[in-house]
């Protein structure tokens, strides 16, 4: 019954969406703005289901992209479904104008997972990684009276244009941003420096590594072009703060070496700036280990960034941080800013990662994922460069040769990926150059998923070599 039913369903949805393929292409093309339309036939969604996506054929797909890292429990997960329902007969929006039992609730529940932070005690709510990262870059000027930030080469931190200043790839930059410092990006793969030894990851990079147990070289000499870059750049060493990703997303799923972000850190807030940990990609749960990626380094933000799994897709975000950083916000307003829809979903998210304990799986399923991969680049060390990541935040970066790491042509990544969507898979890329596949599916994946996909990528790269 329950197949018959959901076959029914998919053919009324097939039926409902009579605009063939070539319309509603040239539609998109003329009437809407999406450079970022993946595929060489356009996958034109139906609905979507836990881990799977299917389009207006019926045919299904294995999404290991999730909504572009967002999807975190899974497409359609009832209990969300019922909470968003819920809270929708209750009302929509009313703005924070009013006091919420939703929006106290939602905040009590969130701050559990900082509990262990001295002093990260207040929401603040907004619609998107972007917008959070707008506030937390006021909140940072406004406390510590400076003007001047630091980000990383190769961070992503969105693209409005307060924030464009503090990403660093190359195709977002625009020639009127300033106020912004970039540090050199402490990647043991591509970076000067680093090796085998240096990554908090079951799989290392292949590259000789002369650090010790507990020393990492690599850590070092980033960290002294760190305090070159304060020292030279920067009048008196004083800078509003220092926005890290735990693990870069967008840039490829990098790593840095064990202790560079707490040392890092450490020394833009010795000297008056904070940091801010961009946890869009990296929180609630996906890197399997901890619920935050900042934990993994045993560093202490003053402010926290979130968005993306925080409501499973829904438009929400927020900050957390201490109160006397809060205080300094000012005259300031968001309309949807603690939504009460995203407020009962977002809450509803937290109860199934916990429920379903879909962080320990996350650690399972993507260990063994990262294992696969790092056999395969093993096999294929003259195409597949570097294997990194943690949990269910995986990068595999494509070069055309070991020796020079040049990237892999844009032309063969899109043709493996036009290749894994015919066989039933989904994937992402990135990187600066565009040569990295992003692995990061919903987190109820099954170790016969992680096996099939595996298998469908490994199969692509072959034949495209």
């Amino acid at each position: 019954m329950l197949l018959r039913s959901l076959h029914t369903t998919s053919k009324q949805i097939i039926r409902s969406t009579s605009t063939n393929k070539k319309s509603i292409g040239e539609f998109f093309s003329q009437h809407l703005s999406f450079p970022f339309l993946q595929y060489k036939d356009h996958l034109h969604v139906a609905r979507a289901e836990r881990q799977y996506i299917y389009d207006t054929a019926g045919k299904r797909y294995l999404d290991f992209f999730a909504g572009i890292v967002t999807v975190g429990v899974g497409h359609c997960h009832p209990k969300l479904i019922d909470a968003a329902t819920k809270q929708m007969n209750k009302y929509w929006h009313l703005s924070t104008y009013y006091l919420q039992d939703t929006v106290r609730d939602y905040a009590e529940k969130l701050l559990e997972h900082f509990k262990d932070d001295t002093g990260l005690s207040v929401c603040l709510f907004v619609n998107s990684g972007s917008e959070a990262n707008d506030l937390a870059l006021h909140l940072a000027k406004e406390y510590t009276k400076q003007t001047e930030v630091i980000s990383l080469r190769n961070s992503y931190h969105g693209v409005l244009q307060s924030t464009l200043c503090l990403t660093n790839i190359a195709g977002f930059k625009r020639p009127y941003l300033t106020g912004s410092r970039v540090a050199m990006n402490p990647d043991p793969y591509r970076g000067i420096w680093g090796g085998r030894h240096c990554r908090d990851s079951p799989v290392q990079t292949t590259r000789s590594c002369n650090c010790e147990k507990d020393q990492c070289q690599a850590s070092d000499k980033y960290i002294e072009q760190l305090d070159e870059l304060l020292s030279h750049e920067v009048s008196k060493k004083k800078v509003a703060g220092m926005w890290i990703e735990s693990i870069q997303g967008y840039g490829g799923s990098v790593q840095f070496p064990k202790t560079y972000v707490k040392r890092a850190t450490e020394l833009v807030q010795q000297n008056g700036g904070l940091y801010i940990a961009d946890e869009v990609q990296t929180g609630f749960g996906r890197t399997g280990t901890h619920f935050w990626g900042y934990q993994a380094h045993g560093a202490k933000p003053d402010i926290v960034v979130m968005a993306k799994s925080i409501a499973n897709g829904f438009p929400f975000a927020a900050i957390v941080t201490r109160p006397e950083i809060a205080k300094t916000i000012g005259n300031y307003f968001n309309t949807y800013g603690g939504n009460p829809i995203g407020c009962a979903v977002a809450s509803a998210v937290l109860d199934v990662i916990k429920e379903e304990k879909l962080q320990e799986n996350t650690l399972k399923v993507g260990t063994h994922i990262l294992q696969r991969l790092a056999k395969l680049r093993d096999q294929l060390p003259d195409v597949v460069g570097d294997v990194r990541g943690k949990g269910l935040l995986i990068g595999m970066e494509m070069v055309t040769d070991k020796e020079s790491r040049k990237p892999f042509p844009i032309a063969k990544m899109n043709a493996i990926l036009d290749r894994c969507r015919e066989n039933g898979l989904l994937l992402g890329k990135g990187g600066n150059s565009g040569n990295v596949f992003r692995i990061k599916p919903p987190m109820c994946i099954t170790m016969e998923d992680a096996n099939f996909a595996m298998d469908v990528l490994e199969d692509a790269i072959r034949k495209e070599l």
